[in-house]
């Protein structure tokens, strides 16, 4: 269908490029715009582009560039509808498209897609998901979407009866036609991204648009402990099952602290190194989906056993002095943060804060019972000192991470937790919360080995 089209592209990043290069194996017209300057851009994929003959414009968007000549527009999902050409493109009748739903129109036969999205663990599952299926069928399963392998990246590689995970965003779900997964899973809803779609509604049917395109012989996997989703998918034609962690149902479940398969015993959550009641719905739900593929339970039980987490979400860094350090910088709000302390029962320093967002946080209030101390950091710290000082917790406020780090080794004492997780985004002094992460497991390991060269 892309054949000789004239496509615009919007937004370069990781998607751009690799779509562009797609679109033009088919003799595609492309323009690739992004408002970012040139010299911002990755300079191999810019010199690749152009040798391939795709049209670059950059630093701006120019009012007329859009005309009833372009046969599609694909945008960035990162891109908002509101944005001026996606506005002309619906007044001028242009499809409006992503990477993602041209991947799929030109993906061999017989591929098995698995889609998994929600607000939260839908990496964690993803990841592990990906980790089960490849210890059973090792190069049959591919890893890819919003986690950072863009679609049309794997198409070269694809064959036949081989299966892709991917994890699914809610951005890409707000701009797909036909795409669908054969096993689509959403691990729960909860209100994030308003500030981008506008409503909590708009978010959610975004995320569920995959499910909303699934055929009856697809299955829909669901979280029956969230009655978000319950009620959003409530009439999708797919075949629907279910892992809960609170009821015995028929499907995957959690009684007596075993997991169930539809009454067969999987494993001992004792057994599983990940944290937390959340891990463990994300583990039940990497489980259903493995199942379907007929996995042995050796083989979930081995991945599971050994799976460390995702980076950045919840991470266990080390342990110096008896005080264990885990990384949670993905946890930009106050959802994530939550549930990062409702898996700890250790007496907690708590690093909150970052990018001014008017965060609340007394939503946090029920799930601080175990904080021995807040660290306040950011834009925002001065609402985390009241905040913490509210609760009648001792409250120290730094302008960096750097800065707040000696205070959390001064407090920390043998059997407690510092736990980034900082409710906060952290582009007032980062470009992405993935560097605040790696600033904070660098200081770790320069105590750890400052404590080895003491010894």
């Amino acid at each position: 269908m892309f054949d000789h089209a004239k496509v615009l592209v919007l937004g370069m990043a990781r998607s751009g490029y690799e779509v562009s290069k797609i679109l033009r194996e088919h003799h595609c017209e492309v323009i690739l715009n992004d408002k970012k300057e040139e010299v911002l851009q990755n300079k191999e994929h810019v010199q690749e582009l152009k040798n391939l003959g795709v049209k670059l414009l950059f630093g701006s968007h120019p009012d007329n560039l859009l005309d009833k000549s372009f046969n599609y527009i694909i945008k960035n999902p990162g891109i908002s509808n509101n944005h001026l050409y996606v506005q002309q493109a619906k007044e001028l009748g242009i499809p409006v498209l992503n990477e993602v739903e041209v991947a799929y129109q030109l993906l061999p036969k017989d591929v098995t897609i698995i889609g998994i999205t929600g607000t939260n663990g839908k990496t964690t599952t993803t990841t592990l998901t990906y980790e089960i299926l490849k210890e059973a069928y090792q190069d049959r399963i591919h890893l890819g979407g919003n986690i950072g392998f863009p679609l049309c990246s794997l198409l070269k590689d694809l064959k036949s009866d081989d299966i892709i995970v991917m994890e699914v965003s809610c951005q890409q779900g707000a701009n797909f036609n036909e795409f669908h997964p054969h096993i689509g899973l959403i691990t729960n809803f909860s209100e994030a991204h308003i500030d981008f779609f506008g409503s909590y509604d708009a978010y959610k049917k975004a995320k569920a648009k995959m499910f909303y395109n699934q055929q009856a012989d697809d299955i829909a996997i669901l979280n029956m402990e969230n009655e978000e989703v319950l009620k959003e998918l409530s009439k999708i034609s797919s075949k629907v099952k279910y892992f809960s962690s609170k009821n015995e149902i028929n499907g995957c479940y959690l009684k007596d602290e075993m997991i169930y398969y539809y009454g067969e015993p999987i494993m001992k959550i004792d057994q599983i190194l990940l944290k937390g009641l959340h891990n463990i719905e994300n583990c039940m739900a990497a489980i259903m989906i493995a199942k379907e593929f007929d996995v042995s339970t050796n083989v979930i039980h081995k991945v599971l056993s050994s799976f460390k987490g995702v980076e950045h979400r919840l991470e266990y860094v080390d342990t110096v002095d008896g005080v264990k350090y885990y990384n949670d910088t993905e946890a930009t709000n106050i959802k994530c943060t939550q549930i990062a302390l409702s898996s700890f029962l250790e007496p907690t320093i708590l690093i909150l804060g970052g990018m001014e967002r008017g965060q609340i946080f007394e939503e946090l209030t029920p799930f601080m019972k175990n904080v021995k101390a807040v660290i306040g950091i950011g834009t925002c710290k001065d609402r985390v000192q009241e905040y913490g000082t509210s609760l009648g917790l001792p409250t120290f406020t730094f302008h960096t991470l750097k800065e707040a780090f000696p205070k959390c080794v001064e407090l920390g004492k043998e059997g407690d937790v510092v736990l980034l997780s900082p409710a906060s985004a952290s582009w007032d002094q980062y470009e992405k919360c993935e560097d605040r992460g790696d600033e904070f497991k660098l200081y770790v390991q320069m105590k750890k080995k400052e404590k080895k060269d003491e010894d």
